[in-house]
């Protein structure tokens, strides 16, 4: 019942910056903690942010002062706001929620690094 549904991937320059937006919906329960996670071809997947409902975050040592992390929770939303990308930041990123009753993940939005 639950579905996450990402949006704002594509093709950026390195040096600039995308905004990711994950939308959840189906379900009236709230999420206690939404995330980003991205997966590299030929890599494992990895935590990009996370946000807890009391806004609380974390992020990757990699991306610490670079990207922001935040989430409306009356519309159990999570943005990703990404700058100063890398090529190497080039994945498919994937929108993470959970709840006391499941985990649910997105069907993930390619971000494409390159000049």
């Amino acid at each position: 019942q639950v579905q996450l549904v990402e949006s704002g991937g594509g093709l950026v320059q390195p040096g600039g910056s995308l905004r990711l937006s994950c939308a959840a919906s189906g379900s009236i329960f709230s999420f206690n903690f939404m995330g980003w996670y991205r997966q590299a071809l030929g890599k494992e997947r990895e935590l990009v942010a996370g946000i807890t409902s009391g806004g609380i975050t974390n992020y990757a040592d990699s991306v610490k002062g670079r990207f922001t992390i935040s989430r409306d929770n009356a519309k159990n939303t999570v943005y990703l706001q990404m700058n100063s990308l890398k090529h190497e930041e080039t994945a498919v990123y994937y929108c993470y929620a959970r709840s006391a009753y499941g985990r649910y993940w997105g069907q993930g939005t390619q971000v494409t690094v390159s000049s």
